[in-house]
């Protein structure tokens, strides 16, 4: 499935000389693929390919502490089974684009601070620094962008950062703000394929949060 987009986040500088890299145990593969995918879909609107894409997808089949999961998994399977890209596309612009202040902002500084581009933000690119990673040039969105906040974690799972640092970015940037800024999307007006997406990630990242508590990445090995 073609979940990633362009990236929003790189390494800071070139890793010169760095080995080849072996390919990642399966969990860890499925976590890269459901983060790549979440970043996909808040980042910019799904085209026809990644539409048919996912409605030809297979089911999850997880333990019952991801049934949650599962089943919005279904129900994202079946959406873009009946969606049609361009009206996906005009739901994105009509929830994230405007030419003054859009209905939606899905920006953790928004969140966390009530105002953009506030403490928050600086906060984060100290810790992307401090990863050796940065925005990409030319990106419109913030670092701070949901999305955006999604491909970090996906970068993160690819170069094998350590869990518990992992953790740490989770529990800083993401955990403290995700499920309001998802609840936001699921019940805006103009939301249909959308709040699929929104309940898709956020059962997603749920379990992401509730396996860091236990020090275990769950288990999709089943999505492989």
């Amino acid at each position: 499935m073609q979940g990633q987009s362009a990236p929003t986040i790189q390494p800071a500088a070139p890793d010169a000389g760095r080995a080849i890299p072996l390919p990642l145990a399966p969990e860890d593969q499925a976590r890269a693929d459901l983060y790549a995918l979440a970043a996909r879909l808040l980042l910019a609107p799904p085209d026809a390919a990644l539409l048919g894409d996912l409605a030809a997808a297979d089911p999850i089949l997880g333990s019952q502490d991801e049934r949650p999961l599962e089943d919005a998994w279904e129900k994202l399977v079946l959406a873009a089974g009946v969606m049609d890209a361009e009206a996906v596309a005009d739901e994105f612009n009509a929830l994230f684009v405007s030419l003054g202040t859009p209905p939606l902002n899905p920006y953790g500084s928004l969140y966390l601070s009530g105002f953009m581009n506030d403490t928050p933000l600086a906060q984060l690119r100290t810790d992307l620094a401090a990863l050796g990673l940065a925005r990409v040039a030319g990106v419109a969105e913030f670092e701070d962008h949901l999305g955006a906040l999604c491909e970090t974690m996906r970068v993160l799972v690819m170069r094998r950062t350590p869990l518990a640092r992992q953790q740490q970015f989770f529990e800083a940037h993401i955990a403290p703000w995700y499920e309001r800024c998802l609840l936001d999307v699921g019940q805006a007006a103009d939301a249909r394929f959308y709040r699929v997406v929104a309940a898709f990630v956020a059962a997603f990242l749920t379990i992401e949060a509730q396996a860091f508590a236990v020090d275990t990445p769950f288990d999709a090995a089943a999505l492989q």
